[in-house]
């Protein structure tokens, strides 16, 4: 099991959960932010902090989001386990689910 970020991330990438992740899993795309799982540890730090509240754990994630759960495992396919997001800083890419996306947030 892993945590997951949802749609209410794209365009708003905040990032108080990067701040407050203790194992640097929170890697960012161009639009959203995407936790890898094979590096969380569970630990539910960046939960809370998501002033949208786009994080929730796998078996929790909202039905109308669910797809973001693969969304956040196939953004690692051809990365693999990079092992801490700060080293990367932003990749040019999202997971096709993002990029198809109109965009989000306010003002749009």
């Amino acid at each position: 099991m892993t945590y997951v970020i949802a749609l209410p991330c794209v365009d708003v990438k905040d990032k108080a959960c990067i701040e407050e992740c203790p194992v640097d899993c929170i890697y960012e795309g161009e639009r959203s932010l995407y936790i890898h799982p094979d590096e969380c540890v569970d630990c539910g730090a960046c939960e809370p902090v998501c002033p949208v509240e786009a994080i929730f754990y796998e078996d929790d994630t909202p039905d109308q989001w669910k797809d973001f759960y693969k969304a956040n495992v196939e953004f690692f396919e051809d990365l693999g386990s990079p092992g801490g997001a700060s080293k990367l800083g932003q990749i040019a890419k999202d997971h096709p689910i993002v990029s198809a996306l109109p965009p989000q947030g306010e003002g749009h």
